[in-house]
């Protein structure tokens, strides 16, 4: 399938998810990322759920991050030119839910792109080559496009991959790892 298709495909599958399934099926991805060897960075950025488009709860792997005393950088969105800032988040973080109900971070410590060590990422779908589909803005393959080329960018899914997806573009940037309920997909990037 092409990216439109997979994006019109999952956005009815996750429709069709339970609140209660989406809430154990993010615990289990949460519990799975502990597998993997990326505990010992300082900079982990992290997308806070929009819950109306039922994406996986992040605040499993939050607690996670705030547990091991990790740095936690959260986005804020600009739709002028799709592009995001990253924040630190801290106690005295105020966030607030935008026009498009995403949580984001009022102001704050900026923090560059070249520090962020790994990068969880929101999605609609991937496949086994660890190609991604997003919501079609482009906001994260800018973002990535401007982190270190060895930035470990792990995508997290409710579903399983697909064979292949056939549009993809030289500006998408694949994921290194992709975590689902069940398992880890590992891609061999060059970087």
């Amino acid at each position: 399938m092409n990216k439109k298709e997979l994006r019109k495909h999952y956005k009815k599958l996750r429709q069709n998810l339970s609140l209660d399934t989406i809430e154990d099926q993010s615990l289990a991805i949460a519990n799975t990322l502990l597998k993997l060897p990326i505990w010992n960075k300082n900079y982990y950025h992290i997308f806070l759920s929009i819950k109306p488009l039922r994406e996986i709860n992040t605040e499993f792997i939050l607690n996670i991050l705030s547990g091991k005393d990790k740095n936690i950088i959260i986005p804020k969105t600009d739709f002028d030119n799709n592009s995001m800032s990253h924040y630190l988040l801290t106690d005295s973080t105020i966030l607030k839910i935008n026009q498009w109900n995403i949580t984001e971070p009022v102001d704050g410590v900026l923090i560059p792109e070249h520090m962020i060590n790994v990068v969880f990422i929101p999605l609609l779908a991937f496949d086994k080559k660890g190609n991604r589909v997003g919501y079609g803005k482009g906001f994260y393959d800018h973002f990535l496009n401007r982190c270190n080329p060895d930035t470990i960018k792990i995508g997290l899914s409710l579903f399983e991959a697909e064979d292949r997806i056939i549009d993809v573009s030289d500006n998408d940037i694949p994921l290194d790892f992709c975590v689902t309920p069940s398992k880890v997909y590992t891609f061999h990037q060059e970087h």
